[in-house]
């Protein structure tokens, strides 16, 4: 089984470098991602549901999809919605104990709200011409946790979806979404988990930095939930460092993503990020606002900040002369807090997106403050720098791996650790 999922995982990443046929989507009822005027007063409560259509679901993997919108905090604990997917197995759990549940965070799909993945994942591929390719290509990992008998619920995070930009690759915001998600499939009626059952959370990339920031932020924010583990896959620990090794390279237009989502989240930093771009700077926020990540690795690949900026210095130099930003990266920063649960960080040595050296670094700050870490190294050779392969292809290289990993430790099987050699 896991053979087949790892087959079918290296065919979808194939599809998001080449878009295969057109697909047609499941459109959401109307207005379901509009939140109501008032939220529940509790974290984690689920505001609205309706059933989600598979159409990739055959053979021995069915489940139940439920689109969810549920109450989240934002980075400053504001109240928010938060829409979502929670996939209820046919298949038993063979395991010790109830059903378990994994919380699940995409990686990067865009900024655009048509590209939350419970808009997109029930049909996986959709093409909206000339250039709109969006693949959804966490349905083969939710997939393989399905086929284990585990439930899976994915998070579309703040503002994917929702009213107001997508705060991509925030620290908190995303945090709170992979837990909250996590608490609202556990307050869903009729499933197959239960509210007191086993938790684990997983992420790749983006998703990998919301599964990390969700696993040291879990005993303080969510502490009731019975977190087993985490896969945290490249996660972006720094941002800093990450916004300058795609700075450049095929995935230059996520620079877009991550000052519209600042401005959005600080608005203090907005008018920084106004006064040091040039037009074409402020082209690029409006356009990769609307988009998915095909389409913005199409129009913006390769490109330099340098030539979006307004002293046509790269945007490190730029940003590096405001207080604001240094705090604002700082506040991103992953490692500063402790796991209580083991975690399994996959990372590539070679990888030219999200640099190898920070991932390193968090899993040995996780390891000086006494939590329980795996770092699995991909040591495959560069290939095509600056493409994002060698960040890509990892994932799915990797996810025999991470899938037994967490169904081990849902088993109550001892974790691996690697702090002893780091």
């Amino acid at each position: 089984m896991i053979g087949r999922w790892c087959a079918a995982a290296a065919a979808v990443i194939g599809v998001v470098v080449a878009a295969g046929p057109a697909v047609a989507a499941a459109p959401a009822s109307p207005d379901f991602y509009q939140p109501p005027p008032a939220l529940p007063g509790r974290a984690g409560d689920v505001i609205r549901t309706e059933p989600l259509p598979l159409a990739w679901q055959a053979g021995s993997l069915p489940a139940t999809a439920t689109r969810i919108m549920y109450r989240s905090n934002d980075t400053h604990d504001s109240a928010n919605a938060v829409t979502g997917v929670f996939f209820d197995p046919a298949l038993p759990w063979t395991g010790p104990g109830p059903r378990p549940l994994v919380s699940m965070a995409a990686g990067t799909q865009g900024q655009g709200d048509k590209c939350a993945p419970s808009r997109t994942i029930g049909t996986v591929l959709q093409f909206t011409p000339p250039s709109d390719v969006i693949v959804s290509y966490e349905a083969v990992f939710v997939g393989a946790l399905l086929s284990r008998g585990i439930a899976v619920v994915l998070t579309d995070m703040e503002g994917l979806g929702t009213p107001g930009a997508h705060t991509y690759v925030n620290r908190a915001a995303s945090a709170h979404a992979v837990l909250d998600a996590a608490r609202a499939a556990k307050r869903l009626p009729g499933t197959g988990i239960t509210p007191d059952g086993p938790v684990a959370f997983w992420g790749y990339s983006q998703g990998g930095g919301a599964s990390a920031a969700a696993a040291e932020l879990a005993p303080e924010y969510a502490p009731e939930l019975d977190v087993r583990g985490a896969f945290a896959g490249a996660p972006p620990a720094d941002l800093a460092a990450t916004l300058d090794r795609i700075d450049g390279a095929s995935l230059f237009g996520a620079i877009g993503y991550t000052l519209n989502g600042m401005a959005q989240a600080y608005p203090e930093a907005r008018p920084m990020i106004e006064a040091e771009l040039n037009e074409r700077g402020r082209q690029l926020l409006a356009d990769v606002q609307d988009q998915c990540v095909g389409e913005t690795r199409l129009q913006y690949g390769m490109k330099r900040s340098s030539a979006f900026t307004g002293s046509g210095e790269p945007l490190s130099t730029v940003l590096g002369r405001y207080p604001v930003a240094s705090r604002l990266f700082a506040e991103q920063r992953i490692g500063t807090r402790t796991p209580q649960a083991p975690v399994l960080i996959q990372a590539s040595v070679n990888d030219d997106t999200v640099p190898y050296g920070q991932v390193r670094q968090l899993a040995k700050d996780w390891c000086g403050r006494g939590a329980v870490v795996q770092l699995s190294d991909n040591t495959a050779p560069p290939i095509s720098p600056g493409t994002g392969l060698n960040h890509a292809l990892p994932y799915p290289l990797g996810v025999g791996e991470s899938l037994t990993w967490v169904t081990d430790r849902f088993a109550g099987v001892p974790a691996p650790n690697s702090c002893g050699t780091l």
